[in-house]
Parts: structure tokens; sequence; C-alpha cells
């Protein structure tokens, strides 16, 4: 790999093997660089591989901003955690965890706390990337003082699930959750449920659903606009569901702005219905 820019003595910008710009960062990786001279490898702790369009230019000066303490002991908590590899194609996420636990160690210096009212929400919905984040956390904890509150886990599973849009837009994330748990809300009045599991089987596969649904409607990339052969069997055998579907597709629509094609509208209704007959054994 040959430097292109030297951003900080730990930050640089580079070309690979394959003729992509990767951001390489690394203990004094920088500190005897220069453009065009090749890096030395054995100073590599770190490889980001921008995707999706993202500017390695400014990923890189995005991650020079950051101390090379707390963005070390974040890089390598992320791979302790199992939640990145040495090679990562998400540097928007170390930015966006680094930057977070910069502000969150400034505050517990401060003794100054923060109540995330999300918490049982996050628990919830997105209870993988919840126990990532506990993993995450503790990680970091024993590499950086003053220890942060358990807490910050709340916070750190809303960047991990937020990892997954093209945006990068955290705001995107909230919007999401509180789409989500009305939806739920939506399904429980329909069907009389009261107050039923959110992690059982039924619940959980609409859960991530319609979070892949959230991703598609991001990417411009939902299920053909069309009604298919299998969408219109799911109508006909779920009328019920798919009027709840139908109400469920309005609120995206007012929330996000986008209208819902008619088979992810029919294929929302399969997993209303398996909801509901999980919740309560009931036909649909």
């Amino acid at each position: 790999m040959k430097v292109l820019r030297v951003l900080n003595n730990n930050v640089v910008l580079a070309r690979d093997e394959k003729g992509q710009e990767v951001i390489l960062t690394g203990r004094g990786i920088g500190f005897s660089s220069s453009q065009g001279k090749p890096v030395d490898a054995a100073l590599v702790k770190r490889v980001f591989v921008p995707a999706d369009g993202r500017d390695p230019d400014h990923l890189a000066e995005a991650l020079a901003l950051i101390s090379e303490e707390v963005l070390h002991a974040v890089v390598t908590a992320l791979g302790e955690a199992g939640i990145e590899e040495r090679e990562s194609t998400r540097p928007t996420l170390a930015i966006a965890v680094a930057d977070h636990i910069a502000g969150a160690l400034e505050r517990a210096a401060r003794g100054t706390a923060i109540e995330y009212p999300l918490r049982a929400e996050v628990q919830t919905l997105y209870a993988t990337e919840y126990a990532q984040a506990q993993r995450l956390l503790r990680a970091i904890n024993e590499r950086l003082t003053p220890e942060l509150d358990a807490s910050e886990a709340t916070a750190l599973a809303l960047h991990l699930v937020n990892a997954g849009f093209v945006s990068g837009d955290l705001s995107f994330t909230y919007t999401m959750t509180g789409v989500i748990q009305q939806m739920l809300a939506v399904v429980r009045e329909r069907y009389s449920l009261g107050v039923f599991d959110a992690s059982s089987m039924g619940a959980a596969r609409f859960i991530t659903h319609v979070r892949y649904l959230f991703v598609r409607i991001q990417q411009q990339k939902q299920l053909k606009g069309q009604e298919s052969t299998i969408g219109k069997g799911i109508r006909q055998h779920y009328p019920e569901a798919t009027r709840t579907a139908q109400q469920l597709a309005t609120i995206v629509e007012l929330r996000l702005g986008q209208q819902l094609s008619e088979d992810e509208v029919s294929y929302l209704a399969l997993h209303v219905a398996r909801m509901a007959m999980d919740a309560n054994g009931t036909a649909t």
C-alpha cells in the first residue's frame, strides 16, 4: 500500500493493492510517512474500507479528530466484542462510537449523568445489538477511565443499529424505533393482545422484517411495485392482517414520506398474521 495523505501521526489515507482508497490507523503510522511512500505494514492496526460511496478524505479527517487513546480503545473493543474485524467497511461506526465515548468520558469526569429514555425499547427491539453493546462497553471500560455507566449500552446499541443504514444519520434510527413501537401498538390494539411478549418468535420476526424494510426504503430497493402472485395469495388468506398492514403502511408513509409497494404491504401482512397467531393462537 502507498500513502496518499497523512492526516496525523496515527491516521493515513492510502491506496491498497486492489487500487481502492483505504484509511489506516495505528500508533505512529503517519509519523515518518509521506505521500507516495509505501506503508509500514507493521504499524497498521486497523484498515477501514469506505463503502456506499462514502468520501474517504472526509472519513479520514473525522477519524483524525478523535484522540488516539479513545480511537485505539474503541477499535480494539469493537474487535474484541465480535462486532468488527481488523478490516472494516464501516468506518462511520468507529467514528460514531469513538465520538460518543469521548463525550461520555467527559460527562463522567464531570459527574454528569444522562438518562436514556429509549432503554426499554432498545432492549426489546434490538436485543442482538444491545447484547453486543454491553460487551462493547465492558471492553471499553477495561481500557479507558473514568468507567462509563451501564446505561451507555443503550446509546451504543443505537449506533450499532444505525450502522446498517446508508445515511449514517442517527436521527433515522430514532425515527425507526418510534415507528416500530407505533406499529406494535396498532397490532396490539387491532387484535386485543393487551401486553404480549415482544421477544416471542412472531414478534421477533415482525421486528426483524420491519428493520429490513427500513433498509430497503433507505436504499430505494423496495420489493417489486406490482403485486406478485404470492402477494395476492397472502392478501386473500389473511384479509384482517392485510387491513392492519395497510394501516401500518400509512404510518410509514406519514412518518417517512415513502409509500410502500403492494408486495411490501402483503409481506407485512404475513408477519402481522404470524405475530397475532403466535400471541393468541387464533387464525387471522
